[in-house]
């Protein structure tokens, strides 16, 4: 019977870098050394990696090993070993042997994985008898660190320095180079910490760091607050196309800004109160009115910024439509007259045609239509059709036609007076006469017998019939007639003259004398200076420029 025992690890040696520990287990009777050798003892990884734990052993011979295994020597107490424990299911790998390896995987490293790791095995030889081996002490220390991203500040004002500094809680070498990553996407190659000297609002985002060589490895993401006032303010137009009269048109203000913008107004350019209050800015019924520049105003506690200005061009059909006429006056035969037609519109008015009532077929084109060598037959109703994109809109214009000479409104008013005044003096001496009395007077019988009164009768007859004098004034004084006043006395006897008065509304006196004598066979010899009493006088007062005086 052999006598066989187990002795405790009589050596341990650890080495700076790779270091290799010896565990040396010594068998009586001659056998050899159980030994395990551990190529590092210190091992610093990144949280998210995979490492590996060198590790080898040897044995007697005739020794056969029949357990491997690794533990946590924080978990001592449970003696079990990792691949048996919840937390590092399927994260271990055993990548040793039975033979002489013992190195040990683990994967997906987590901070909680730090501790000190040991190996043991078992073995049996063909006595039966079984030797287990449990080093008293020494293994591999695993460090797991992972990266931070640390600032000097995560919320900024546009324009401040920031400093970004990429840290490990373990230090895994002194002279490590870094790579910068903005929101996931590479950004840089540079070294830790990383200055910023004036951070805009582009700059701000998340950022993470990695270890050159381990690229895959990010730190967690840290993210960086810019804030700053309103910028790239603008204005959006719905719909983005023509704006026609009576149609919807909502304007939206855009605005960058940190923290968001509290307050928008509407402004119109040149009106100095605010249109609306709010980012819309909805006029449900536009009208020509509406018609301007717009713009935004912007604001949060950082500042307030305008935007530019958009133009809402509100178009609408051909309105207020009208036709003036040219000459304003009176229209004569063979004269000219140009018809206008004048509109408001957006788009501009595209086409003009012209009308005449009753006829159906158009009279012309264009804006300005003109009549030469007019005659009557061009009188009648003119209108205008204005048209563009948006519709048509016309108007009406009566156009009279005179036809004959040039005769003003006035002569013509002279004219109806005088013929008037003619009928009244006719009447009015046939009236009287019929009621004079007949006189004893043999001389006043002989004188009537001659004819006077038949004469003086004739006389004016034929002024019925034939123009006035006064018909002959010039045009030019004709328009100052305010009235006129006819005196006759057909008798001798007659005390007082008979008047008849016509009076025009201007306000200037014209006066024409004429003087009606009767034709006598015997007149008698009248006193010198002496006017005859049988004469009939009408006067027509007229300025002093000139007088007329016609006798018959």
């Amino acid at each position: 019977m052999i006598d066989c025992m187990v002795g405790n690890a009589k050596m341990a040696l650890r080495t700076t870098g790779s270091v290799i520990v010896v565990f040396i287990l010594s068998v009586s009777g001659g056998l050899g050394q159980f030994i395990v050798t551990y190529t590092k003892t210190s091992i610093f990884a990144l949280k998210g990696s995979s490492v590996d734990l060198p590790c080898s052993y040897t044995y007697p011979s005739g020794y056969t090993v029949t357990t491997t295994q690794w533990h946590n020597w924080k978990y001592r107490q449970y003696n079990n070993e990792i691949k048996h424990r919840l937390e590092y299911s399927g994260r271990v790998e055993y990548r040793g042997n039975k033979i002489n390896d013992c190195t040990l995987r683990i994967r997906n490293l987590r901070e909680s994985d730090s501790g000190e790791y040991r190996f043991r095995y078992e073995t049996i030889t063909k006595y039966t008898w079984s030797y287990i081996w449990r080093p008293a002490s020494g293994g591999v220390t695993l460090s797991v660190t992972d990266l931070k991203v640390w600032l000097t500040s995560t919320m900024v004002t546009e324009g401040s320095p920031v400093t970004l500094t990429c840290r490990t809680i373990s230090p895994l070498s002194d002279n490590l180079a870094y790579i910068w990553y903005k929101n996931k996407q590479y950004l840089q190659y540079n070294s830790s910490p990383w200055y910023m000297y004036s951070v805009s609002s582009e700059d701000a985002g998340s950022y993470s760091c990695a270890v050159k060589g381990h690229e895959d490895l990010h730190s967690p993401e840290v993210t960086l607050t810019v804030i700053y006032k309103p910028k790239n303010i603008s204005v959006s137009v719905s719909p983005s196309g023509e704006i026609v009269e009576g149609s919807s048109v909502i304007l939206t203000c855009h605005s960058d800004a940190n923290p968001p913008v509290q307050k928008y107004t509407w402004y119109k350019r040149n009106i100095t109160t605010p249109k609306a209050p709010g980012q819309i800015y909805n006029i449900s019924y536009i009208r020509l009115e509406d018609s301007g520049e717009y713009y935004c105003e912007a604001g949060n506690k950082y500042g307030l910024i305008n935007s530019s200005s958009v133009f809402v061009n509100v178009q609408y059909r051909p309105k207020n439509t009208s036709v003036s006429v040219s000459p304003s006056g009176e229209i004569v035969e063979r004269s000219s007259v140009n018809l206008t037609c004048n509109s408001d519109a957006n788009p501009a008015v595209q086409k003009y045609t012209w009308f005449k009532k009753t006829v159906i077929s158009p009279k012309a084109f264009g804006q300005i239509y003109s009549i030469t060598n007019i005659n009557s037959e061009d009188s009648g109703e003119y209108y205008c059709e204005a048209q563009n994109e948006m519709g048509a809109s016309n108007s009406t214009v009566r156009l009279i036609i005179v036809s004959g000479k040039q005769t003003s409104s006035i002569n013509i008013a002279v004219g109806i007076t005088v013929g008037a005044l003619v009928l009244i003096l006719l009447f009015s001496f046939l009236w009287f006469r019929k009621r004079a009395p007949k006189s004893t007077d043999t001389r006043d019988a002989a004188e009537d017998g001659q004819g006077g009164s038949s004469h003086l009768y004739d006389t004016i007859s034929g002024m019925a019939m034939t123009p006035p004098v006064v018909q002959t004034v010039d045009t030019d004084e004709e328009d100052n007639i305010h009235y006129d006043s006819v005196h006759f006395s057909p008798f001798r006897n007659q005390e007082g003259p008979m008047y008849s008065t016509v009076q025009l509304p201007n306000k200037e006196i014209q006066y024409t004398v004429v003087k009606f004598k009767h034709l006598v066979v015997a007149p008698q010899p009248a006193a010198h200076g002496a006017e005859d009493p049988s004469a009939i006088y009408s006067t027509v007062n007229k300025p002093r420029t000139w007088a007329q005086e016609g006798t018959f």
